[in-house]
């Protein structure tokens, strides 16, 4: 897994065409769909720079953010003492997540999960947020498809330019297990007019729905709802990210 170290300064100036708002409003309406949402505890996992964290927090969720990045929580940090809600941030590797107590649901967006390297890496998440969830608690995360590692990331390079920092993106497909692996240049304008270069790379895992809904199970939870690219429709043939929604039915287990 990165700590994208390099990543975490141009990182909201590169996702900035995502909307946060709306998508914290779309997981709010798959949560209403199966629990009552006032008064939750919420687990922000993967939370990066504290974008989502913010947005959820809003609607009354009361937030915890982890990440691995000491880099994306300053700044998520940052975002929290300007906003001035109170959201909590903790730095630790989701494999080994401790928490001081439990949440009634986990969020772990913008494929987070998909930068975990192996199936038995998965199932140590997946385990640990059953191990931290009240009981009937809701799980839910989405994952880059296998389509989309084969025909939308695959061996293409895409360029992005901010006022901040012009970025070349470029991914290698590695067609025997669906790895893509990515590397970023940054080039980034300074006052003299030179620019200074960085760099950062990283990897994505593609997984199976079957695997994916395998290893739910063998953790204790049970599949509610499965959405294609942030609708509540099913996932398509072509569909580029699936959104699981998932209840806890054996919480507070070590596996």
């Amino acid at each position: 897994m990165s700590g994208y170290s390099v990543f975490a300064r141009y990182y909201d100036s590169l996702t900035a065409n995502i909307d946060y708002g709306k998508r914290a409003e779309y997981f709010h309406k798959i949560i209403d769909l199966f629990k009552k949402t006032e008064g939750n505890i919420l687990l922000d996992l993967a939370c990066g720079t504290g974008s989502i964290a913010e947005e959820m927090a809003k609607l009354g969720y009361d937030v915890i953010g982890v990440d691995n990045s000491d880099e994306m929580l300053d700044i998520a940090l940052n975002k929290k003492f300007e906003s001035g809600l109170n959201i909590q941030y903790l730095c630790q590797d989701m494999r080994r997540l401790d928490l001081y107590g439990s949440v009634d649901v986990t969020v772990c967006a913008l494929d987070s999960i998909n930068h975990l390297r192996t199936l038995s890496d998965v199932k140590k998440v997946f385990g640990n947020i059953a191990l931290f969830s009240e009981p009937d608690a809701l799980f839910i995360f989405d994952v880059n498809t296998l389509y989309k590692h084969r025909n939308i990331l695959a061996n293409n390079t895409f360029t992005y330019e901010t006022d901040e920092v012009f970025c070349v993106w470029e991914n290698t497909l590695i067609p025997e297990t669906d790895e893509v692996k990515m590397n970023l240049e940054f080039f980034e304008l300074q006052e003299n007019g030179m620019y200074s270069r960085s760099s950062d790379s990283f990897s994505e895992m593609a997984y199976s729905e079957e695997n994916i809904e395998k290893l739910l199970k063998e953790c204790g939870f049970e599949v509610l709802g499965k959405y294609g690219d942030d609708t509540l429709a099913s996932p398509a043939s072509d569909s580029q990210r699936i959104v699981y929604a998932a209840r806890c039915i054996n919480s507070g287990q070590i596996l």
